[in-house]
């Protein structure tokens, strides 16, 4: 089993950063994609960033050159971060995070298997 332990949510101004993280453990480890995801209330969760085993990322639309997602890799354990910049009032939601061994997961055609709880970001205007 893998768990996913989320940080970095908090309060922040509109114009303001914040970093999230995403620290993903477990035995029998053995993780390639992982994303960020976020939920509004009355909103449908949305995938926000995706990031591949090889690095490669793709954004969603509302974030493009605002978020960057990143990942560092170690042997049982792998670390995915969301640099949020220039927020706005829309981007505040719960954030989770995300994983799962198969890179193909990213383009639809299953869903994440393991995910962390959740952490609240709120950008005040």
């Amino acid at each position: 089993q893998v768990q996913l332990v989320e940080s970095g949510g908090g309060l922040v101004q509109a114009g303001g950063s914040l970093r999230l993280s995403c620290v993903a453990s477990g035995s029998s480890f053995s993780i390639n994609a992982m994303a960020w995801y976020r939920q509004a209330p009355g909103e449908q969760r949305e995938l926000v960033a995706g990031i591949t085993s090889a690095g490669d990322a793709n954004y969603a639309v509302s974030v493009k050159d605002r978020f960057t997602i990143s990942r560092d890799n170690a042997k049982n354990t792998a670390t995915a971060y969301l640099q949020m910049n220039s927020l706005k009032p829309e981007d505040t939601a719960v954030y989770y995070c995300a994983a799962d061994s198969d890179d193909w997961v990213l383009a639809g055609l299953h869903d994440f298997t393991f995910w962390g709880q959740g952490t609240q970001v709120t950008v005040s205007s």
